[in-house]
């Protein structure tokens, strides 16, 4: 793969990951309502899904799906269930009467752990994401080229690492705005994440 083809695919890979979709969105609540550690927890989740949807799509899992609609429509269903599932969590939280403090807290290891999870589940858990990688990286992979392995694992290292900086510098900007924006603490922003996931499940579910 020639440098000029390579930096055609970060250019596309940069238009890819500036357009708005459930992970931005994902990364975009969390920074905003639990701070910027939880949310880079969140990306390296999301980031570790990738790498998984780049392994299964070269392996063609995604192909399989497209000729058997009926198991895409499981995941898909999978996916928005346990979306549902989350947003329901944390309402359950941001009702309850435990201290706030204690309900956001991003600095212990269980919190750390299902940040992870979340985002690792809620990217993996999406067909689109996987479709997405069986489409978008053959599309630069040359044929007369060097090792066509080599070259899909050289592509889908950069999706992962583009998406994670990409998901990074979302959660610094989000955590940021909100601590300019936030005077007092707004009895609101606990609901910003159930929002979020209950607008993301009712997405996979129409999409």
């Amino acid at each position: 793969m020639s440098d000029s083809t390579f930096l055609m695919y970060l250019l596309a890979l940069a238009g890819a990951f500036l357009l708005p979709g459930p992970d931005m969105a994902l990364v975009l609540a969390t920074g905003a309502a639990r701070g910027v550690a939880t949310a880079l927890v969140t990306a390296l989740g999301i980031a570790g899904a990738r790498a998984m949807h780049v392994a299964l799509s070269g392996a063609g899992l995604a192909a399989l799906m497209v000729t058997h609609p009926e198991a895409l429509r499981w995941v898909k269903w999978a996916g928005a269930a346990y979306l549902f599932y989350l947003a329901a969590r944390l309402l359950q939280a941001a009702l309850s009467r435990r201290d706030a403090e204690e309900t956001v807290a991003p600095a212990t290891t269980h919190s750390a752990r299902a940040s992870f999870v979340r985002g690792f589940l809620t990217n993996l858990l999406n067909p689109k994401a996987l479709l997405f990688c069986s489409m978008f990286l053959p599309q630069f992979v040359v044929i007369n080229g060097d090792s066509m392995g080599l070259q899909y694992l050289r592509l889908g290292a950069a999706l992962v690492l583009v998406g994670l900086l990409f998901d990074a510098v979302y959660a610094v900007l989000a955590a940021r705005l909100a601590q300019r924006l936030r005077g007092k603490p707004s009895p609101y922003g606990k609901f910003v994440l159930p929002t979020v996931f209950m607008l993301l499940a009712g997405r996979l579910v129409l999409g």
